[in-house]
């Protein structure tokens, strides 16, 4: 395959489990890059993947991602070495500081400095996956090592970001970034800049650098249907700042202040946001993400594996 043309998939499950793993073993077999899971309000993404990699042996394995407040960066190095060592080196982790609704409305975990957060907590992760962490800082302090005879090899760390500092950062501290929602002009005018200035404080550059991000798809006889359960997917994100504010910076403001004034997700920000139709226009739509810079587009079929366009999406776009 060509190198340019790789793709991985999110499959988020559903109300199965059993479903998912299924398709994450069909997946592989249409020749899919990886895999990925979301965390936030799911089933945990640890274990999710677990279990598509204990129905798979080739294809990668990711969370994109995991909020990093409610777990310490030591545990959360103890799970990731965990899986990368069960799926012998297929893991990526992904990272997140989530929303303040999530952590402080849902979770009482207070949300404060994202940034300096994030940078104090990829450090003492860093150290925790290798040689051992040996911090002492504003958020956290941890002095810890890997009790074994033998560290399993660390996986590869990955950001979810939304902002330029954040996207700087990412580029800055880590091996990849994660996008959501980031039309394809915000990734080409936006995020792919803002890595770069990333990359260049660390004195690299974006080569080897992974830029995943979920492309909403589907190929459906029923675009109707499907514009509608994405534009109902899309409420949740319109409440949360951190997406109202990057989808404002995307040149979409006008669709966030028709959902405001409406209540309703309006069809200009749901056919901004996703690909849905025939097969020309997905694949036109994950195309327009390649020449944004985006390394690898993650096939993200709308809703969850019950919905009657999800496998035929999958299936389709392994071609694109």
């Amino acid at each position: 395959m060509d190198p340019r043309l790789r793709r991985a998939a999110y499959l988020s499950p559903g109300q199965d489990l059993t479903a998912a793993v299924e398709l994450a073993r069909r997946a592989e077999a249409l020749g899919y890059d990886s895999v990925w899971v979301t965390h936030g309000l799911g089933r945990d993404s640890f274990l999710v993947l677990a279990a598509y990699g204990a129905a798979t042996t080739r294809v990668g394995l990711g969370n994109g991602v995991v909020p990093i407040y409610p777990r310490h960066p030591v545990a959360m190095a103890q799970a990731a070495l965990t899986l990368a060592e069960m799926t012998r080196g297929r893991f990526v982790l992904g990272l997140g500081v989530s929303h303040r609704e999530t952590m402080e409305g849902m979770l009482g975990l207070p949300l404060r400095a994202p940034l300096a957060t994030m940078r104090e907590y990829v450090g003492v992760l860093r150290g925790a996956l290798g040689e051992g962490a040996d911090f002492a800082g504003e958020h956290y302090r941890a002095h810890w090592s890997l009790a074994l005879p033998r560290r399993p090899a660390p996986p590869r760390v990955y950001l979810g970001a939304l902002s330029r500092r954040m996207l700087e950062l990412a580029g800055e501290l880590a091996d990849g970034a994660v996008l959501w929602l980031c039309a394809p002009a915000y990734v080409r005018d936006v995020a792919v800049p803002a890595l770069t200035r990333g990359r260049a404080r660390a004195g690299l550059t974006l080569d080897g650098f992974e830029i995943v991000a979920a492309v909403p798809l589907a190929v459906t006889d029923d675009p109707a249907a499907a514009r509608r359960a994405f534009g109902a997917e899309l409420t949740r994100y319109l409440a949360l700042p951190f997406y109202r504010a990057m989808l404002e910076a995307s040149g979409l403001g006008d669709g966030v202040s028709t959902f405001d004034r409406e209540g309703t997700v309006p069809d200009a920000l749901v056919e901004a946001l996703g690909g849905v139709g025939d097969a020309a226009r997905a694949r036109a739509y994950v195309a327009a993400y390649r020449a944004a810079g985006v390394t690898l587009p993650a096939i993200r079929p709308i809703t969850f594996p019950d919905a009657p366009w999800y496998r035929r999406t999958l299936e389709e776009a392994a071609a694109f």
